[in-house]
This record gives structure tokens, sequence and C-alpha cells, in this order.
């Protein structure tokens, strides 16, 4: 049994040596290794701080985007509807435009075939009137070689033309 049960000499000069052993441990290495460890805790501190500022920075800067970009597609759509509307005015305004001027050259048209139409039947008038003088112009030649036929006809004339 002298394996289990220690003797008092070995438990005196292991406390003797694990008090020697702790002061100096005390003295010069606990005061590094805890500086170190608080160091270190500190450090890992920091880090998480600045992860969480980062989240955050992050985070703000997905909603400041999506802003953004919800604005951008606000701005192109009222562009869009803008341009849909300058578009439509403007073939509006074209189809007025043409329309006007469709409706001058119909107009300049009649006026020209009315002017047309007016020197044709001018001129059928003065072919049918010169036609007619000159048929009235041989048949009277030959009724006027006969005095009493020209005396007849003078007389037909005054008959059929009333006085009034």
């Amino acid at each position: 049994m002298d394996l289990v049960t220690p003797d008092i000499g070995l438990i005196f000069w292991t406390t003797i040596s694990f008090a020697i052993l702790y002061f100096i441990l005390a003295k010069f290495a606990w005061k590094p290794i805890l500086g170190a460890v608080t160091e270190r805790e500190k450090s890992i501190t920091d880090a998480l701080s600045a992860a969480e500022k980062a989240k955050e920075e992050m985070a703000n800067l997905k909603a400041d985007n999506e802003k953004i970009l919800s604005e951008a597609k606000l701005q192109r759509e009222s562009l869009l509807k803008e341009a849909r509307e300058i578009k439509s005015k403007i073939i509006a305004d074209a189809e007025i435009e043409a329309t006007e001027k469709a409706n001058k050259l119909v107009k300049s048209a009649r006026t020209a075939i009315e002017n047309e139409k007016s020197a044709a039947m001018k001129e059928l008038k003065n072919t049918v009137v010169d036609l007619s003088l000159d048929i009235a112009e041989k048949l009277l030649s030959k009724e006027l070689d006969d005095k009493s036929k020209q005396a007849e006809n003078i007389q037909n004339i005054l008959d059929k033309t009333k006085l009034n």
C-alpha cells in the first residue's frame, strides 16, 4: 500500500515546490499570459463589433440600392411614358398636317378643274358661236340672193320677236 498512500515528506516537498512554481508563475508568466488573453479577447470583441457594423452598413447600402433602383425604375417609366406621349403627339400632328395638305391639294385641284372646265366651256361656246355664225352666214348668203326670201325671213323674225 505504499504506492497509494504518499509519505508526509513527499507531501511537504511537493507543496513547497508547488508554492515556488506558483510564485514564479505569478511573478513572471501570468501577467503577460493574462494580458495576451485580455488583448486577444479585446481584438475578438472589436472584430465582432466591426463585423456587426459592416453588416449594418451592408443592410443600409442594400436598402439604399433598392431605393435608388426603384427610383430609377420609376424615372425610366416616366421617361418612357413621356416618350410615348411625344410620339403620339408627333404622329397626330403629322396626320393633321397631312390631312390639311391633302385638303389644300384637293381644293387646289378642284379649283384647277373648275378653271379648266370654264375655259373649255368658253372655248366650246366660242367654237359653237363661230360654227353657228359660219353656218348662218352660208345660209343667209344663199337666202339673201333671193329678194322675196329675204323679205319673208325678215317678216318671220319680226313675228317671232315680240316687242314689249
